[in-house]
């Protein structure tokens, strides 16, 4: 007992340094946004000559400039957006932070963890500039995007807010284990569990801090010795995951293609399907009837396609995405089209982090009209992750993340891939 007393206050005592040594964040200054036009993202209506009143990093009014001005304290700094249209910062439901294009296929092996959350934190920065101001990373290796995000919340490294899944989970040699290797290299992703062992691997994903779960459903088309069509988890594995993640409080999403492998992630109570690239009719149906959400991740097709060899992917891989990327296309649109609910997600990490809102056009093209695209990114993504009382929409108590474009993004969605201003917490990250 008296060596575990001095332990304690040993360790007691370090932590207090290491918190003395952290510069402590300055709260944010009152600020005062004058805004031409306010896009309310639920209605797609625009309000007028409005004030955004930031205080203490969250909206503390937001009305006409007439009502508004005169509460305001003296010498309030101001910020003119009288010339442009302002909107919710935008919400990515699935991102990788810590990964990226060249990362892909066999190259991925010489890359260590520390690596990959130094990696992170310049792709959690050209993220957040491009308007993104909230994202949830749904796979990394080694924990690295839950040290990121933790970076970002102490202030160390600019980035959005982040919820971050650690290693997805995956049956052994599916989507998500490192197959390809020879038996005596010995190597295997840390979120491969089979059978029972899922439940064990979705509480130690939580205990090391993950604020959501991420399983393969299915075979993927960037891995190797897999079918992107085939189930892997059986159904009553995926049940465990989603019992045992839902139990402690967290959110599922299931990486599936396959119309099975999406089936039955459905019906195991997952929140959101990733990808779908095989969703037929029945999928929709049970889609629609549990409120389950989509992440389409479609821009991806495009620019995969356009950029196939050279990323130093195997034959396996080139093979793969020329095979599944247009049955995507096809059966995604008609998921569109059948009311199916969507979350905006783009898998930014298979083409370089800062594009992501080309996603919105590409979302258009296939048939998403422009105001249900943005809601994917707005009052959509912010159900699904479980934070609408924080984001997806310019209200008084929420967060002051707001972005700033020239134009009418109802008119033409591809004015979201030139934002102008951003603002995350009150903080000024681009523009004035």
């Amino acid at each position: 007992m008296k060596r575990f007393g001095v332990l304690l206050v040993f360790f007691l005592c370090a932590a207090s340094s290491v918190a003395a040594q952290q510069p402590a964040a300055a709260a944010p200054a009152s600020v005062a946004i004058k805004a031409g036009k306010v896009l309310d993202v639920r209605t797609g209506s625009y309000a007028l000559d409005q004030v955004i009143w930031v205080e203490a990093g969250k909206i503390k009014e937001i009305g006409k400039t007439a009502e508004v001005t005169p509460k305001l304290p003296a010498g309030i700094r101001t910020i003119d957006l009288s010339g442009a249209t302002v909107l919710p910062g935008l919400i990515d439901c699935h991102t990788h932070l810590t990964m990226a294009p060249y990362l892909m296929g066999p190259s991925r092996l010489r890359i260590s963890y520390p690596r990959e959350a130094l990696i992170g934190a310049r792709n959690a920065r050209v993220t957040l500039e491009a308007g993104f101001t909230t994202v949830r990373n749904v796979g990394a290796g080694g924990y690295s995007d839950l040290a990121l995000r933790d970076a970002i919340n102490a202030g160390d490294v600019p980035g959005p807010r982040m919820l971050a899944s650690g290693p997805a989970l995956s049956i052994t040699g599916g989507h998500g284990d490192e197959n390809f290797l020879a038996p005596q290299i010995g190597f295997s992703e840390e979120g491969v569990a089979d059978g029972a062992a899922v439940i064990h691997k979705v509480r130690e994903n939580i205990k090391y801090g993950a604020d959501v779960i991420k399983f393969m459903a299915t075979g993927g088309v960037l891995s190797e010795g897999d079918n992107p069509a085939f189930e892997q988890y059986n159904p009553e594995e995926m049940k465990m995951i989603v019992e045992t993640a839902h139990g402690l409080g967290r959110k599922v999403a299931a990486h599936a293609h396959g119309e099975l492998g999406i089936r039955n992630a459905v019906l195991a109570g997952v929140d959101s399907i990733e990808h779908g690239s095989y969703i037929n009719d029945e999928d929709i149906r049970l889609m629609k009837e549990r409120g389950t959400y989509l992440c389409p991740t479609v821009y991806l097709q495009d620019w995969l396609m356009q950029n196939l060899t050279s990323l130093g992917l195997t034959q396996s891989n080139i093979e793969k995405a020329r095979t599944v990327l247009p049955i995507a296309q096809k059966n995604l649109s008609h998921a569109f089209q059948s009311g199916v609910k969507i979350a905006f997600g783009t898998d930014a990490a298979v083409y370089p982090h800062g594009l992501n809102a080309h996603e919105f056009e590409k979302m258009v093209q296939m048939g998403l009209p422009p105001l249900t695209a943005i809601q994917a990114a707005t009052v959509n993504a912010a159900d699904l992750i479980g934070w609408s009382d924080r984001v997806g929409t310019l209200e008084p108590g929420k967060f002051a993340d707001i972005i700033a474009v020239d134009g009418d993004p109802i008119a033409d969605v591809r004015i979201l891939q030139n934002v102008r201003f951003v603002m995350k917490g009150g903080e000024i990250v681009r523009g004035q």
